[in-house]
C-alpha cells in the first residue's frame, strides 16, 4: 500500500516551495492522481503483491536498483508488463490483467521507484546480538564495496577469493581488497548469467587448482551463451594453466537459469548444476546438458560410471535430470549425500537428495503455477520421479546451500542452510533423518542472499547482493 503520508508531506513541501511550478511538475501530478485514485493503487499494490513480487520483490528494491534495459517510464513499465520479455523470463500478462490493471500498475511501480523506496533492512538491525531460536548471533561485516558476490572460497593463507557476478575475482586479505585476478576468461554477462561459482580443489595445498563457472558464448553473441566450467591456478594474482572442462549445450540467447553451482564429493568427482535455461522440455530430454545435475572427474573426464554413460544418445555427463534452476549444491562427505536446492516457478521451490540417474520431475511435476497465476501442471507426483525433501510456496526463490559442521553452533550441527533471494534471510533446517522437523527465518530482510559457505575455522559466511556484503556469523552468549 502507497504511503499517503508521504505524499502528503511531499505535496506540502511543494505547496509551500511554490504552487506556480507544481502544475508543470509531471511527478507532482502522479501524484495528484494518486490521491484521487488511491483505490486503483491499492487494487495495483495487491495485484503486484500476489503476482509481481515473486521475481521483483515486495518493497520495489528490484526496480530502483536494476539497470534498465528498456526504459523505466511509466509508459515502458506499462509496455513491457503487457508485452512482456521472454528471453529473460517475464511472461506477457496482457492476458492476466485488464489494460486499466496494466496501467495501475505501471504507475504504482514508477510512483514507488521516484519516492526511492526500498532499502537493505542491514542499516536498520542490531547486529551484535541476534536472537535466533537456539543460538545469540553476532553478525560481523567482513567485505563490502561488492556488488553480487555469488561464490567465495578461503585460501589456506586466511585469504578470500569472491566472485562478483558482474565478471570481476577479487582476492581479500582480513577483508581488505588486495587485489583483482586477472587473465579471466571471456564472460557473458546477461540477465542472470556472468561470473558464478567457485571451489578449491580438495588437494588445493598440493596441486593449487580452483573450479569456477560462468556464462560464456562458444560461438558468438547472435547464437547464445550458456554454463561453462573452468579450471585454473593462480601466480602472481593471475590466471595461468586454464582449462576448459565443461560447457553446457545447446547455447541459447536467454538470459536466465544458469544454475552454475559446483561442489566436490572428495573422490576425485565433482558436481556442477545447469538450469534448464527457460524451456522445461530441456530438463526431461538427456540428449542436452540443461536442467540437470552433472559430474565430472577433477580433471574434466566423465567417470564411466555415470548412470547414462552407456546409453545412446544421452548426454554421458549427466548425474541427475528433471530440474529447473539448480542454485544450492553441497555434498556431505561424511554422509555421502548431494543436496540440491532449486527455483521453482511461483511456487515450489525444492530441497532434494539427489541421486544417481533420478528425475526429479520438472516440468511435469511441481507445487508451483507459472508467473501469471496460471496452472503450469496439475500433477504434483508421478511415478518415477522424485519428491522434495521440502518444498516452499510462495517462492522465498533459494540461493546458496551448506550443512553445519563443527562444534561452533551448538544446536545448528546437521542442520541445512538454505539463502533467501526474494525475502532476503537465511532459513535453518533442522533435520531427523530425511525429514525436516523445523525451518526457523533468521536475519530477516538483511539483503538477497547468493551464497553460503563454512570457512575452514568453522565459521558461517555468508553473501547478499545489492549492495554485495559478506558477514560471518559468530555465537555469542
Amino acid at each position: 500500500m502507497l504511503n499517503y503520508f508521504r505524499i502528503g508531506i511531499l505535496l506540502l513541501i511543494i505547496f509551500i516551495s511554490g504552487k506556480a511550478n507544481a502544475g508543470n511538475d509531471p511527478v507532482i501530478k502522479d501524484l495528484n492522481l494518486l490521491a484521487e485514485e488511491d483505490t486503483s493503487m491499492i487494487h495495483a499494490a495487491s495485484n503486484f503483491k500476489s503476482i509481481c513480487a515473486s521475481c521483483h520483490r515486495d518493497d520495489f528494491s528490484w526496480f530502483a536498483k536494476r539497470k534498465w534495459k528498456y526504459g523505466k517510464t511509466e509508459r515502458d513499465i506499462y509496455t513491457s508488463a503487457k508485452t512482456g520479455y521472454p528471453d529473460y523470463g517475464m511472461p506477457s500478462f496482457k492476458n492476466k490483467f485488464s489494460d486499466q490493471e496494466l496501467k495501475d500498475l505501471a504507475k504504482l511501480i514508477y510512483t514507488k521507484l521516484e519516492f526511492n523506496i526500498g532499502e537493505n533492512g542491514i542499516k536498520d538491525m542490531d547486529t551484535k546480538r541476534i536472537v535466533t531460536e537456539k543460538l545469540n548471533i553476532r553478525l560481523d561485516t567482513v567485505i563490502t564495496g561488492l556488488n553480487s558476490p555469488w561464490g567465495m572460497v578461503f585460501l589456506p593463507d586466511g585469504d578470500m577469493l569472491v566472485n562478483d557476478r558482474d565478471g570481476q575475482m577479487f582476492r581479500f586479505r582480513k577483508g581488505q581488497k588486495i587485489a583483482e585476478i586477472q587473465g579471466l576468461p571471456e564472460i557473458e554477462v546477461e540477465g542472470q548469467g556472468g561470473l558464478l561459482d567457485f571451489r578449491l580443489h580438495p588437494d588445493y595445498k598440493q596441486n593449487g587448482w580452483i573450479y569456477f563457472s560462468y556464462s560464456s558464448c562458444s560461438v558468438s553473441k547472435e547464437v547464445g551463451w550458456n554454463t561453462t566450467l573452468m579450471r585454473a591456478k593462480i601466480k602472481n594474482n593471475t590466471l595461468i594453466d586454464k582449462q576448459v572442462l565443461f560447457k553446457a549445450l545447446p547455447e541459447t540467447k536467454v538470459g536466465y537459469h544458469f544454475g552454475g553451482r559446483i561442489t566436490f564429493d572428495g573422490k576425485g568427482h565433482l558436481f556442477i548444476s545447469v538450469g534448464e535455461r527457460g524451456n522445461g522440455t530441456n530438463a526431461q530430454t538427456l540428449s542436452n546438458d540443461c536442467g540437470k545435475i552433472h559430474r565430472l572427474n577433477d580433471d574434466g573426464t566423465i567417470p564411466s560410471d555415470n548412470p547414462f554413460y552407456n546409453q545412446p544418445d544421452a548426454k554421458k555427463t549427466i548425474w541427475s535430470y528433471g530440474q529447473r534452476n539448480p542454485q544450492g549444491l553441497y555434498y556431505d562427505t561424511d554422509t555421502n549425500i548431494l543436496w540440491e536446492n532449486e527455483h521453482g516457478p511461483k511456487g515450489g521451490d525444492e530441497l532434494n537428495i539427489i541421486g544417481p540417474g533420478k528425475n526429479y520431475g520438472w516440468p511435469e511435476i511441481s507445487f508451483g503455477i507459472n508467473y501469471d497465476g496460471t496452472i503450469l501442471t496439475k500433477d504434483t507426483a508421478k511415478v518415477g520421479m522424485e519428491q522434495p525433501i521440502t518444498y516452499w510456496v510462495p517462492s522465498i526463490a533459494p540461493s546458496g546451500l551448506a550443512i553445519v559442521k563443527g562444534d561452533r553452533y551448538k544446536g545448528w550441527e546437521g542442520n541445512v542452510l538454505v539463502g533467501s533471494l526474494r525475502f532476503k534471510y537465511l532459513v535453518r533446517c533442522e533435520m531427523e533423518g530425511m525429514r525436516v522437523t523445523n525451518k526457523e527465518i533468521m536475519f530477516p530482510n538483511i539483503g538477497r542472499l547468493r551464497d553460503i559457505e563454512m570457512s575452514p575455522d568453522g565459521y558461517i559466511y555468508i553473501s547478499v547482493e545489492d549492495p554485495g556484503i559478506i558477514f560471518r556469523l559468530v555465537p555469542v552468549p
